[in-house]
């Protein structure tokens, strides 16, 4: 069944804005959409370069860390929710374990 990501379109609007992320977010979106996921340490051993912050939120690196892709996982319902996708400098500017 996979996992469920809301929201797409917060991605496809920021890809818009940055098309060079635009493959790097479609694959990551693609990659976790396919996959279930029952705690943050199997994201982590999926994804070696993802980083929890705390419970069940993870921080992605995209595009070779140029950008951050903060999200939150419900594991017990399938899903996952986008925090926070910029660029390292606007990640730097704000508390990943609250947005």
């Amino acid at each position: 069944m996979g996992t469920h990501i809301i929201a797409q379109s917060t991605l496809k609007t920021f890809w818009e804005s940055h098309a060079a992320t635009e493959a790097s977010l479609r694959a990551w979106h693609s990659s976790i959409e396919s996959r279930t996921f029952t705690s943050s340490a199997e994201v982590l051993l999926a994804y070696p370069a993802a980083r929890s912050i705390g419970g069940s939120r993870v921080i992605f690196n995209i595009l070779g860390n140029q950008y951050r892709l903060v999200v939150q996982f419900r594991f017990d319902l399938g899903r996952v929710y986008v925090r926070f996708i910029g660029t390292h400098a606007q990640y730097d500017q704000i508390d990943a374990t609250t947005i």
